[in-house]
């Protein structure tokens, strides 16, 4: 966090360009600025990190592809709401390089699939950013193939009516990179070219 927060304080600055970095990290949860201590149902189950961005309480861990975004609003376009839309939009086409349709719901953050029979609604992918100085970091969680299990020990994002799924739980044995090739074709329509960068820590 203290690396990607101090690469928005450049970015800011004039002094560094923007960066999307795409992580796999170990089981954890983490608490956004709105997440509620009864949310943590097991707390002593994995480490517990306090986070910045916007939302609640959500899981990350292996399987799971973690894209921190660090884009320069002030030279896109100064809207909280549209840039959150085009964040929906990237994982959106994303999963459409699959033949999975992705879906957005009013009231709820994050990306949702319909599956199964009967028919249920799960969420397939997290958003969570926060603003500073009109550039953003933090970003979205990808679900491709991480043990759903772990979702348990939280309520994610404070939804209680709906669960959560993975490319791999709707039946398509997919890798982080099949998946990353996919975020990244999604990200070049939404956003506009990217280049390979080297890890900056």
């Amino acid at each position: 966090m203290a690396a990607m927060e101090a690469r928005a304080e450049t970015i800011a600055a004039g002094r560094a360009g923007e960066l999307v970095w795409l992580l796999e990290h170990p089981p954890l949860y983490t608490a956004g600025v709105s997440a509620k201590p009864a949310d943590l149902l097991a707390p002593d189950r994995f480490p517990v990190f306090k986070s910045s961005r916007g939302g609640q309480f959500t899981y990350h861990g292996p399987g799971q592809r973690v894209a921190y975004v660090m884009l320069d609003l002030s030279a896109r376009k100064k809207d909280v709401r549209a840039f959150v839309a085009a964040l929906e939009a990237w994982v959106i086409g994303a999963l459409g390089e699959f033949n999975v349709e992705g879906q957005v719901r009013k009231g709820r953050v994050g990306v949702w699939v319909e599956h199964g029979a009967p028919k249920r609604e799960d969420k397939i992918a997290a958003i969570g950013v926060r603003l500073r100085r009109w550039v953003s970091f933090h970003g979205v969680s990808l679900n491709v193939e991480p043990d759903l299990e772990h979702f348990t020990g939280i309520v994610p994002c404070g939804v209680t009516d709906h669960g959560v799924t993975s490319l791999v739980g709707l039946g398509l044995p997919l890798s982080l990179a099949e998946a990353d090739a996919a975020l990244k074709t999604s990200f070049e329509r939404v956003f506009g070219a990217t280049e390979g960068a080297a890890p900056p820590i």
